[in-house]
């Protein structure tokens, strides 16, 4: 577990868990102690044991991969919280959702408000959750490169997604992705820009990094 963002609104703690190492986000009013978490990996009673002393208000899920899933029924029966996600990604989740999200909703717990931001590509319902300069992005945007796409049509619209709904967010903008460790919007960017200055294979998808595909 680790403290990620600590001031006198809110608080985010990172868990990495589950077989693939995928990150829990829990963000928690620090004015009301209301929670939430984002996505739901594995291992339910280390998230729950995090949980203690707050109150938990939703589950949300930036999409519906099996590695970003496999606690969600046990959290769900435990926390009865309503459970939220894109519609277009609502049939594969093991849980069915109370509550679809789209682009421009706005999730309030406590006093913070999170929005929600629709960005398909790495799935056709990937979501990112941002609040204040803090994004949650799922599996869209990582370090060095966006999520990996299966198709050519896929990695035009995770390129669509990002320009059109992250890459014009604040260059302080603190980005924390669906694995490993944070970035900063500025140096993704910037390394993206360099990558669209070049020529590229048309059929290009999969993992792609910025500086190097």
């Amino acid at each position: 577990m680790a403290v990620v963002v600590k001031n006198d609104n809110i608080q985010i703690e990172r868990l990495e868990l589950g077989p693939f190492g995928t990150n829990t986000y829990i963000l928690i009013c620090q004015k009301t102690g209301a929670s939430v978490i984002v996505d739901a990996p594995g291992e339910a009673k280390k998230v729950l044991k995090r949980l203690e002393g707050t109150h938990p208000k939703y589950i949300l899920m930036t999409h519906n991969h099996m590695d970003h899933v496999g606690a969600l029924a046990d959290l769900k029966s435990t926390l009865k919280v309503p459970l939220a996600a894109h519609s277009a990604d609502a049939e594969s989740l093991p849980v069915k959702p109370e509550q679809f999200l789209k682009d421009g909703d706005v999730i309030s717990f406590g006093e913070v408000q999170l929005n929600v931001l629709y960005t398909p590509g790495h799935t056709p319902g990937s979501l990112c959750f941002l609040t204040g300069n803090y994004l949650i992005s799922g599996d869209t945007i990582f370090p060095g490169g966006p999520g990996k796409t299966w198709s050519p049509a896929d990695f035009k619209q995770i390129v669509e997604s990002l320009t059109t709904k992250i890459f014009i967010l604040p260059d302080e903008t603190e980005v924390f992705p669906g694995h490993g460790d944070s970035t900063i919007l500025k140096k993704e960017r910037q390394n993206f820009e360099r990558f669209s200055a070049k020529p590229h294979d048309p059929n290009l998808c999969g993992d792609v990094v910025w500086l190097s595909s």
